[in-house]
């Protein structure tokens, strides 16, 4: 048979469903490549892979797109790696960059700005802005460099009194259920497995990664999630 071609992130708080995936017989079915969220989701919708791990609010570029597996990259509440960070408090604040290898966490601080916030910055791309969005390892550790540290899936909560899920695992196409039920068992394998991720991950200053990926991020797709995702692609049509 053809491999199926999967695209995951390659932050630390997939590496779980990296690991299933790698130690599981399902990797003689697959292509599998390691990408920032952003390249993930244009592979999947310009039709490079046939799965990806892919950020919630890419979806909406997606015809037809199938989730395919009961589980994510979510949170109850704070998460712990995605944040605007500035010096200023949120109503001060004129100007914001983006993060590049973003698209659910622009849209999510562009949807709290607006209806929860209700503040009006401009969005910039120069480095000096008043503050800036930024996800995944790279904000390990660094709540402490800022005076002001907002995490979004703490204030989505605050927000909308739901969970958020950042990326889910879709196709562009049909896949068949028996790979379906495969690939859920991998990624399961995977998470039963996070005491050995971390065994071999490195320690970071001024974090808890056993935190991180044994608390902090929600791996299960449940209907609240759902829930938030169906709201949050409302909230973005409605920017």
């Amino acid at each position: 048979m053809n491999k199926l071609k999967v695209s995951a992130v390659s932050y630390t708080n997939s590496k779980p469903f990296v690991f299933g995936l790698m130690h599981s017989d399902i990797l003689d079915k697959i292509e599998l490549s390691l990408d920032i969220p952003s390249v993930c989701a244009l592979k999947l919708i310009e039709n490079q892979v046939d799965i990806g791990l892919v950020p919630v609010a890419a979806l909406l570029q997606i015809p037809n797109y199938h989730i395919i597996s009961d589980y994510c990259i979510g949170a109850n509440g704070a998460v712990d790696s995605v944040f605007i960070f500035s010096n200023k408090p949120i109503s001060e604040i004129k100007t914001i960059k983006l993060d590049s290898q973003s698209r659910t966490s622009n849209n999510l601080a562009r949807v709290l700005i607006k209806n929860y916030w209700k503040c009006t910055p401009e969005f910039v791309e120069h480095e000096n802005a008043d503050a800036f969005v930024q996800i995944g390892d790279r904000t390990f550790g660094k709540k402490d460099q800022f005076l002001y540290h907002y995490d979004l899936s703490e204030e989505w909560f605050k927000f909308t009194d739901l969970p958020f899920a950042f990326a889910v695992w879709a196709s562009n196409k049909a896949i068949s259920e028996s790979f379906k039920d495969e690939f859920n068992a991998a990624l399961k394998f995977g998470l039963e497995q996070r005491d050995q991720v971390l065994n071999d991950l490195k320690s970071v200053d001024n974090f808890d990664l056993s935190d991180y990926l044994m608390n902090k991020i929600d791996f299960n797709l449940n209907e609240d999630k759902l829930k938030a995702i169906k709201k949050f692609h409302d909230l973005i049509v409605d920017l």
